[in-house]
């Protein structure tokens, strides 16, 4: 399949919160449980790291990153967010946008990328290993479902190798 890795922009925001939607109807892909307007989402990730796979025009998936923390010691920390639209999975997109995204967050000054993902979503957890991310723990029942399910999610982290800190 042929497809382009672009900046996300507003416009394509639409196409993202459905692909957003079908991972919220997976239930082992995210803790939230509806879409947030495009301003509540775009005021909680990194404006210069966000990126969409398109083929003709359409979103295949997104990844894009938000801060951990105000605190200035952590300005070069940020959380991944990946999401690839159903129909679109196994295909190698994810790969594609997560190994672009940490080169971008490199250009931005990150040097360490994190990911907390629930403990079920085996291919999202092999996909981070596959782009240099490492285990680091587990937070057990650390989030409970509508349904009342009790999740654990696995801790992820990929240290940036241009900042001399590994």
């Amino acid at each position: 399949m042929n497809y382009t890795i672009e900046e996300m922009k507003k416009s394509d925001w639409e196409e993202v919160a459905k692909i957003y939607f079908e991972g919220i109807n997976t239930g082992i892909a995210t803790f939230q449980n509806s879409i947030p307007t495009f301003e509540e989402w775009n005021t909680g990730h990194v404006e210069s790291c966000r990126l969409v796979a398109k083929s003709e025009g359409n979103v295949l998936g997104f990844a894009t990153l938000s801060p951990t923390s105000s605190r200035a010691v952590y300005s070069g920390v940020a959380e991944v967010s990946i999401y690839i639209g159903e129909n679109y999975r196994g295909l190698g997109i994810g790969q594609s946008l997560l190994l672009n995204l940490i080169r971008l967050s490199e250009e931005n000054n990150f040097w360490t990328l994190q990911s907390g993902i629930i403990r079920e979503n085996a291919a999202s957890i092999e996909l981070h290993k596959k782009c240099g991310f490492r285990e680091i723990g587990i937070r057990e029942k650390v989030a409970k479902m509508d349904n009342g399910v009790w999740h654990d999610t696995v801790l992820m982290e990929r240290r940036s190798k241009i900042v001399g800190i590994n």
